[in-house]
């Protein structure tokens, strides 16, 4: 009755109109079938595969599968507005490229869009650069303004996708949920989420033209991307991550229900991209496809872990709380500790203990705030158990000893270095392999992965572990005159690290892509600063007023200013850095203020894990000195050395048992 009610209302259709109003309301009828974003935008969507022309078009995610936000109305009100601006972006990006467009001498032909991974057909078209969205989203503190790279970066972007050694593929996750009814299997059922390595382009909206693959122009373009990754790219077989042979396969199949399939897609989508980002530029893929989705198959605790981490995320991003949430986190928790347990009483599959344990302390890096109070085990007491394990898989001989002849680094030894190097600073005390690294550093081949795992030239890294062997050492009662001496033998071998060629800059290359090998050289060289200021630490007498550590820390930021920052940045991978550079910093430092900027481009993100949490212990300690400092100035003729509050104080009156890092 109510169709027929509207369709008395409308005026009546002109002649030669082939089809009534009735079957004109059919016809537009909204399809329930069709993807979540269009269903949210309420568009009529095409239902294409795999995105629909709507989604294609503006660089959205299409989701068939009912996504996580939806369930969520403020997470589904913040995705709208995030498709409101995009769309307006996109407009206003269209206005910019057109304007560009006609006002430059550019080559002919370049006026379509970047094809998404959707679109790739030609085998050609399917190989882009490990790094070619890095550029766009990070902001800088540098004098050029945006204006200035336009007109030369877009079309030589293009050129990286087609000329790139590496081509994206995708692996899918098939997941499987098994009914039982009086324990008679009965209804099966499966799924299939997709990981990418094809990274996403750069923002929606923005538009990079294409060219023909003929004249000299292409070729030139070739022959820099060429050069560039002759210079840049590192062995992508690098690490040996003890999964056994490679998967010949794609395809990765994991059993779960409904709600963890959920933590798994949510897992793969958001946490996975950020666990290591350095990494993940220098080797594109091998985090995911090497590491992380074998190892989801083949070893059951880590899977858990992953899970646990997953839910700990998904309620720090979207403000949840409940015990549905909490119930999930702990779970998996429990269920990845007794996985160990039972491994370790069986007393086999070591390479998948060491592994799910090392998960266990590093995930927390990335994921989580300051404030949870669920209940956990601390990191040290995982890593007790990573210790036990490391020794008895012997991969301390076997990275030092001279006679074996590794063709790939250990990740596991890699990543408990790295632990154990900045753990033991976390606790003042010397790092478990601190004798492993001595001998590394002085061998022909000092390299344990360090600087390609996490960004910092090994060398450094071995010298702040003889700097925390050293304040080991002043806590056990070093006299000041051997201390001192030490102090001085430490900053001469800290300068020997550091190259001619090792200057900081922007870490792009001419043709606007990531430079994996420049953006080392700047993590070392904040990394290597950052170790002065933590030897400064244990000179008797040391205060951060001093102007030696001002000097110190202005340069420190200097350098962080050439790393690039944002959600797609690599602060997160400088928590360390960051606190020990903030931890010095006085009233009206320009560190402060380039700490808070970044905290502003990061955004949400800029409260999880390590980083999260650094800002959180900067701001009491930072409140803290700057109180003292203005309730007991220190008097000049005073012959006293100046106290000031160290950041370890700081942890231990809060209870806070971080490992950042």
């Amino acid at each position: 009755m109510a169709a027929a009610a509207s369709t008395k209302s409308k005026p009546a259709p002109k002649a030669g109109a082939n089809a009534n109003p009735k079957q004109k309301s059919q016809m537009h009828r909204r399809s329930r079938t069709g993807c979540y974003t269009c269903r949210l935008r309420r568009k009529k969507c095409d239902e294409g595969s795999p995105m629909c022309t709507a989604c294609k078009h503006l660089g959205l995610a299409c989701e068939y599968k009912r996504p996580m936000w939806w369930s969520n109305n403020d997470a589904r009100r913040k995705h709208k507005d995030d498709i409101k601006m995009i769309i307006k972006r996109k407009k206003l990006s269209e206005k910019s490229s057109h304007t560009i467009q006609t006002s430059m001498n550019s080559p002919p032909g370049l006026s379509h869009s970047l094809p998404t991974s959707a679109t790739f057909t030609d085998p050609l078209d399917r190989t882009r650069s490990a790094s070619i969205d890095s550029h766009f989203p990070f902001s800088f503190n540098s004098p050029q303004s945006a204006h200035e790279f336009t007109p030369f970066t877009t079309p030589q972007l293009a050129g990286d996708y087609m000329f790139s050694p590496y081509s994206p593929y995708e692996i899918d996750v098939k997941t499987e949920r098994q009914m039982y009814v009086n324990d008679i299997p009965t209804l099966r059922e499966s799924t299939t989420s997709t990981f990418s390595t094809y990274q996403t382009p750069p923002p929606p909206g923005t538009i990079l033209p294409s060219f023909p693959l003929e004249g000299e122009w292409t070729e030139q373009v070739y022959s820099e991307r060429r050069e560039s990754l002759t210079e840049e790219t590192l062995n992508v077989n690098f690490f040996d991550f003890s999964h056994g042979p490679t998967m010949n396969s794609r395809q990765v199949a994991i059993e779960l229900d409904e709600g963890d399939q959920r933590l798994l897609d949510h897992f793969i989508q958001f946490v996975l991209p950020t666990i290591f980002p350095i990494l993940e530029s220098n080797q594109h893929g091998s985090v995911g496809s090497d590491l992380i989705l074998p190892a989801l198959q083949n070893n059951k605790g880590y899977l858990h872990c992953c899970l646990s981490i997953a839910a700990q995320h998904y309620k720090a991003a979207m403000g949840i709380q409940g015990e549905e949430i909490d119930n999930d986190v702990m779970r998996h928790r429990y269920s990845t500790i007794s996985s160990l347990c039972d491994a370790l009483n069986r007393d086999e599959n070591h390479q998948q203990i060491l592994e799910t344990t090392l998960s266990l302390i590093f995930f927390q890096c990335c994921v989580g705030r300051f404030d949870d109070s669920l209940p956990d085990i601390p990191w040290h007491q995982h890593f007790q158990a990573a210790i036990s394990l490391v020794q008895k898989l012997d991969l301390p001989r076997l990275v030092s000893d001279p006679h074996e002849q590794l063709l790939q680094a250990p990740f596991n030894m890699t990543l408990s270095s790295w632990i154990d190097i900045l753990g033991a600073t976390m606790q003042g005390r010397a790092p478990t392999f601190a004798h492993t690294y001595r001998e590394k550093h002085l061998s022909a081949n000092p390299s344990l992965g360090l600087r390609e795992l996490m960004g910092c030239e090994d060398r450094v890294m071995y010298l702040v572990s003889e700097i925390a062997c050293l304040e080991a050492l002043k806590k056990d009662g070093m006299d000041d005159i051997t201390l001192c001496h030490h102090v001085r033998v430490l900053g001469d071998q800290i300068g020997l690290t550091e190259g001619i060629d090792d200057a900081a800059v922007l870490p792009f290359n001419s043709n606007g892509t990531l430079s994996p090998k420049q953006l080392t050289k700047n993590v070392t060289a904040a990394f290597r600063l950052a170790a002065r200021i933590y030897l400064c630490n244990l000179v008797p007498g040391f205060h951060p007023s001093q102007a030696s550590c001002i000097g110190l820390v202005e340069k420190l930021t200097a350098v962080l200013q050439t790393i690039p920052s944002g959600p797609t940045g690599f602060d997160r991978s400088l928590a360390w850095v960051y606190l020990v550079g903030g931890s010095v910093s006085v009233a009206g430092s320009s560190f402060r203020a380039f700490f808070d900027d970044r905290i502003v481009q990061l955004g949400d993100s800029a409260n999880f894990g390590s980083f999260g949490r650094v800002a959180c212990l900067l701001r009491e300690l930072w409140l803290q000195a700057d109180h003292q400092q203005a309730t007991s100035p220190a008097s000049a003729t005073s012959e006293a050395p100046q106290q000031y509050i160290h950041w370890r104080d700081v942890m231990q009156m809060k209870g806070w048992d971080y490992l950042l890092i």
